[in-house]
């Protein structure tokens, strides 16, 4: 199985190839999800499919999936460098170089990824971010929808049950959380969490019901405990030069496929593609919401892990409590404008 999809890839690509030999410009998109991923669809082909169309086959783009283009935390670094002209990654695998990025990933800021991104896109295109992002052209920035905790042995119902577990944590920002609430985290990008589960060196991550099902864990998950932990800062950007290479005709289909739309085009991708992932993992493990009394007391650990990160921004010189105001403002803002 495993020779027949990198044989279906290379396929594509060969395809994807001669396609692109007729175009002015020829752009690789570089992204870690897998092939078959509905994120490889409905974000990065069509985006593909879009600019292809709109500059009349000008610019073709190659969309290489499941890192074949470069590993997961080397994304940013991959599309500064040109080793990809595109790359779609997580800010927080870089840690400390996002900052005020990151402080989208706070718990209970926003319930939806659709409000996520709309809020995170606001706060880029107000230029409080530029400086995170000089070295790159920056196409889209979103979020995923609120992520959860998902266990093997231990089955979370209280903070007390949480306590010592090894749980996989996608950055520093949420690892800290995840000390606030008693666990021990340990950094991983997501790609690798599928394994770790496997070989019991974790006792859970953190993941958001659609990569549940799109890094197929619940196959060795036991227990979801859903709480809504955190959300990704996600970006999709662009080698600089490669942008500033282009014609001004080439510049604007670009222009024209950066933003809003495609930022609230991920963000309710992942929510869609969320209840799939829920209806999956109830019918595979056990299932906990945290509510009530028991829930006020990890919403104060939240709480408490929130107002450490800003003080933290505060005094390295960063308008950490402005941009946590900004973002609330425009997740009021998104959730009026999206309804």
């Amino acid at each position: 199985m495993r020779n027949m999809l990198m044989g279906a890839i290379a396929l594509g690509g060969i395809a994807a190839a001669s396609l692109a030999g007729a175009a002015e410009v020829n752009l690789r998109y570089a992204h870690f999800m897998g092939a078959q991923s509905w994120q490889q669809q409905k974000i990065f082909q069509d985006w593909a499919d879009a600019v292809s169309a709109e500059s009349n086959g000008d610019i073709a783009v190659t969309v290489y999936p499941a890192q074949t283009l470069g590993k997961a935390p080397a994304g940013y670094d991959n599309a500064k460098n040109g080793i990809a002209d595109i790359a779609w990654t997580v800010q927080g695998y870089t840690a400390n170089r996002f900052p005020l990025s990151q402080i989208v990933e706070l718990p209970g800021l926003f319930k939806t990824g659709a409000v996520g991104s709309c809020a995170f896109q606001k706060l880029y295109d107000s230029g409080a971010l530029d400086e995170e992002y000089k070295d790159t052209h920056v196409l889209f920035v979103h979020t995923h929808s609120p992520g959860h905790l998902h266990t093997n042995g231990v089955e979370v119902k209280t903070l007390e049950d949480l306590k010592g577990l090894k749980i996989r944590r996608p950055t520093t920002v949420v690892g800290n959380l995840l000390t606030e609430l008693g666990a021990e985290p340990v950094g991983m990008p997501a790609p690798a969490t599928y394994e770790a589960m496997q070989r019991g060196t974790i006792d859970g991550y953190m993941l958001p019901w659609e990569s549940v099902k799109s890094f197929r864990v619940f196959e060795v998950t036991q227990h979801h405990t859903e709480f809504g932990f955190y959300a990704l800062a996600f970006v999709s950007t662009m080698n600089k030069a490669k942008y500033e290479s282009l014609t001004p005709e080439e510049k604007k289909v670009i222009d024209d496929n950066s933003g809003m739309k495609w930022a609230v085009t991920a963000g309710t991708g992942y929510d869609e593609a969320d209840k799939e992932g829920l209806a999956l993992a109830k019918e595979t493990g056990t299932f906990t919401t945290i509510d009530g009394a028991e829930r006020a007391k990890w919403e104060a650990a939240a709480q408490r892990a929130t107002d450490s990160y800003i003080e933290e921004l505060e005094a390295e010189g960063l308008p950490g409590r402005a941009t946590y105001d900004a973002v609330k403002g425009y997740v009021s803002e998104c959730e009026t404008e999206l309804n």
